[in-house]
């Protein structure tokens, strides 16, 4: 008779699928939304129940050994069956409800998405949403990530993407600056003004600014006096006075409509990439899921008001 496996060593086997998967223990209890120390309790019992060592783990770095390696498809399979079941469950369900793992861009999730969400609640009050903002790439099966918002074309057949509103970028500067300064009505007069920068994160590249100019794209990289690495932080700036900066327009919009900035250069602005929302295939029919990609629908139409704002 086989013996039947317990709670305890299922926990362990699901921790030790996640941690495998994402390369450390912190990755994992976030994704398991439990805390670290649990995930490292379950797996050390694991380990003890199997008598074998599945990391190798320094202060630094956690790595699988090759017993590890050799189980942790196994293990996958099990998380993803539960993952399953967990699915088929929720879309059994009429109403949304339990709590809903979303991811954004930081520009997008506070500007956008944070203000939108107290009327999410209100329409849903039985579902929780837990919304982490960053600008690192989530990998959205492995961090068991419900839906996803992100600028730009995503190919990956285990999800499934549906395009939002544009990603529009614009040229800005205060009234103050340009009344100082002048107004440029090209792209090739920036080369005379004070101009602010935005540079990633992620690569440390600072942004090429995009103008369409006679069917073309052209791409400009300015001198800048003031370089960030948050995209909130470049119009704070050219709130102040410091120059002329590239933003997207929702980030932009309120500072116009409270008369703080003035759009530039409207006649060479780019739609750059689509916003666009991911979720995962397995989560088709869940009924939070449809709840919320719906309600983005709203609160990121085409054309967007931040556009028509920019427009006037």
């Amino acid at each position: 008779m086989k013996e039947q496996i317990g709670i305890e060593r299922l926990t362990g086997l699901l921790a030790f699928a996640k941690a495998g998967s994402l390369g450390s223990y912190t990755a994992a209890a976030q994704a398991l939304s439990v805390s670290p120390s649990a995930v490292s309790k379950s797996i050390q019992r694991l380990e003890k129940h199997l008598g074998l060592k599945l990391f190798s783990r320094t202060t630094r770095s956690l790595s699988m050994t090759a017993e590890g390696r050799d189980l942790h498809g196994r293990a996958v399979r099990l998380l993803q069956d539960a993952a399953e079941i967990e699915q088929a469950a929720l879309a059994s369900r009429a109403e949304p409800s339990g709590t809903m793992k979303v991811t954004a861009p930081l520009p997008i999730g506070v500007n956008v998405l944070a203000p939108a969400l107290p009327h999410f609640r209100a329409r849903y009050p039985k579902l929780t949403v837990d919304l982490r903002l960053t600008d690192r790439l989530v990998d959205i099966i492995d961090e068991g990530i419900d839906v996803a918002i992100r600028v730009g074309d995503v190919v990956d057949s285990r999800l499934i993407a549906r395009p939002l509103a544009p990603h529009r970028l614009c040229a800005f500067a205060s009234p103050s600056y340009l009344a100082a300064r002048g107004i440029p009505l090209h792209p090739t007069e920036l080369a005379g003004h004070d101009c602010v920068n935005f540079r990633y994160q992620s690569s440390g590249q600072t942004l090429r600014w995009p103008f369409s100019v006679g069917g073309r794209i052209l791409e400009i990289t300015p001198e800048a006096g003031i370089v960030v690495d948050v995209s909130d932080a470049v119009v704070a700036v050219l709130a102040a006075g410091g120059g002329i900066g590239i933003s997207a327009t929702y980030v932009a919009a309120p500072f116009v409509k409270r008369g703080e900035l003035v759009p530039l250069l409207a006649d060479f602005a780019v739609d750059r990439f689509d916003i666009t929302a991911l979720w995962p295939e397995s989560r088709r029919g869940n009924p939070n899921v449809k709840a919320f990609t719906t309600f983005l629908g709203e609160v990121f139409p085409s054309p967007a008001p931040w556009d028509a704002l920019i427009a006037r």
